[in-house]
């Protein structure tokens, strides 16, 4: 995670994935350059498949993140309290590895006196408050997901409002998978909000495979191509600023 950063894929499924490469190594890969990975797994009250279940545990672990399977009832607020509680423990990490440099390599927040630890929460709250946050939104549009997607698209709606009392930077981008042409396809670009879901998804069709390790390469192509694109800004920044 770069100074100021947090980045998340936030991963919202109903079953297993059935194409492509391992979900969970790609997963690996996106925590390795410090992206988060976050699941929701959608249950339906009379059908508990446990190969799916355990498999967003799994992709979560390997991704470093955390995940929650839901009824689809409760996808609304699940969806905010996955993403703030992933940023907490982002930060948590960010800020242990400092208090290792300054105070030694075994110690972490939970081992301080309760003020000390007080404090570093407190600090922990601001920077919850003030980072970039980026959030690439992985929807899965296999067959079963069709009578979910209109709870998936209020509960996105409800995160953006959510965030944007967030003193600092909030970035949505959403992907589907399978996509039209292709194993996943990027549906909406880099946006502070999620204004144009609705029309997003009334276009939106339903079917076929659950390509979950696709759809995560393809995640973090995304950003791998934001920040190009923010290396070549800053590059040219610098050369308008010193003229070389």
């Amino acid at each position: 995670m770069r100074k100021g950063h947090v980045n998340q894929i936030l991963l919202i499924t109903d079953g297993c994935s059935n194409h492509g490469e391992d979900p969970l190594a790609i997963a690996s890969l996106a925590k390795e350059q410090g992206i988060t990975v976050n699941v929701i797994g959608i249950m339906e009250e009379n059908r508990h498949d446990h190969e799916a279940m355990k498999e967003v545990e799994g992709i979560a672990l390997a991704g470093g993140g955390i995940h929650q399977v839901v009824y689809v009832q409760q996808l609304s607020q699940t969806v905010q309290m996955v993403t703030k509680k992933a940023m907490t423990q982002t930060l948590q990490g960010v800020v242990n590895k400092e208090l290792q440099q300054i105070l030694g390599k075994d110690t972490e927040i939970e081992e301080l006196p309760p003020d000390k630890r007080g404090e570093v929460m407190e600090v922990v709250d601001e920077l919850g408050e003030t980072v970039h946050l980026q959030v690439l939104v992985l929807v899965d549009t296999s067959a079963s997901m069709k009578p979910k997607l209109p709870t998936v698209k209020e509960a996105l709606i409800d995160l953006s409002i959510s965030l944007n009392s967030r003193i600092g930077e909030n970035q949505f981008g959403m992907c589907i998978f399978p996509g039209k042409n292709s194993d996943a396809e990027i549906v909406l670009n880099w946006t502070p909000r999620f204004d144009s879901l609705s029309s997003i998804f009334q276009k939106l069709t339903t079917g076929g495979i659950t390509p979950t390790g696709p759809a995560l390469r393809e995640a973090l192509q995304h950003f791998k191509s934001v920040r190009s694109r923010k290396g070549l800004l800053e590059a040219k920044e610098e050369h308008d600023e010193f003229g070389f």
